[in-house]
């Protein structure tokens, strides 16, 4: 084999190793990304770790180059979130977790949103059924002949200027 073919067959090792630890690291990245928006940052901001907007904030920059050494080593999404749990506590998740006192978290607005829409109806048929039960003219009303033949006498004299 001559040198330039040597030189050509490294190259194209190279390129598949860098092409494999490229996808790699995206893969590694994308998963760092997607549970990292399931942890909350703990400097007291209140954001997503992924998504602390605080200037210089160590806290976050910590704990993100904490989630990208635990990736490397742990193969669970769930394993990983457990141990940030162990860690930092329940607060650090960004949603509760739908268990026990927590899981009226996850029923509590579907129940409201349920009794709010049933009373909305109930009151909107009450609206509807008041109008049908309404009568349009009122109870009857007699004329004598007497008051129609008057009133249509002024109406001519009205109407005849």
């Amino acid at each position: 084999m001559t040198s330039r073919k040597r030189c050509l067959a490294l190259l194209a090792v190279a390129g598949v190793a860098a092409l494999i630890s490229g996808l790699a690291y995206a893969q590694g990245t994308d998963r760092a990304k997607r549970v990292g928006s399931g942890l909350m940052c703990m400097c007291n901001c209140n954001e997503i770790l992924t998504q602390c907007n605080h200037v210089g904030c160590t806290t976050s920059a910590a704990m993100l180059k904490e989630l990208d050494q635990r990736i490397t080593t742990t193969s669970s999404d769930d394993l990983l979130l457990q141990s940030f749990v162990q860690e930092y506590g329940p607060k650090v998740l960004a949603s509760p977790p739908a268990q026990g006192f927590n899981l009226l978290a996850w029923v509590i607005p579907a129940v409201a949103f349920g009794a709010g829409l049933t009373l909305v109806l109930m009151v909107i048929r009450q609206w509807r059924r008041r109008f049908e039960l309404a009568t349009a003219g009122g109870p009857p009303v007699t004329v004598s002949s007497e008051a129609l033949e008057r009133a249509r006498r002024q109406v001519d004299r009205e109407t005849e200027d």
